[in-house]
């Protein structure tokens, strides 16, 4: 197992105890966050902060129990792939989802400079819908 995958692990594992600092300092200060089209805050987020705010600000007050589950860690070397599945109950409608994701982390000297997220968005929306 490689360094990257130990990174990957531990931003897993962090995200799951609400540790969002941990999460934000395994980011390089320019990492290119993408999430998909169509999940609640799409785009392109540069910088931890970005990511803070755009991403994870939301995750944490829109959503009862929203909860990232790997369930396979693949090392690509420089890059890692998580495979899961997300799950958590829209505050707004009361409606809960539980989707596949696969993330794709790009690392450079151990920290996350790139990821992109793939996720069956229809689910998600599912909850967003009253």
């Amino acid at each position: 197992m490689s360094q990257n995958v130990d990174v990957i692990r531990g931003v897993y594992a962090a995200f799951a105890r609400g540790d969002v600092p941990a999460v934000l300092g395994a980011m390089d200060p320019q990492v290119e966050w993408t999430e998909a089209e169509g999940f609640p805050y799409p785009g392109t987020f540069v910088g931890p902060d970005a990511v803070l705010q755009g991403v994870f600000a939301p995750l944490g007050t829109e959503w009862d129990g929203y909860k990232v589950e790997p369930s396979e860690i693949l090392d690509a070397g420089d890059a890692v792939v998580g495979l899961g599945h997300y799950s958590g109950r829209y505050k707004a409608t009361g409606k809960e989802f539980r989707a596949p994701f696969a993330h794709v982390f790009r690392l450079k000297d151990g920290k996350i400079v790139g990821f992109v997220q793939y996720t069956d968005t229809a689910l998600i929306q599912t909850a967003l819908q009253e």
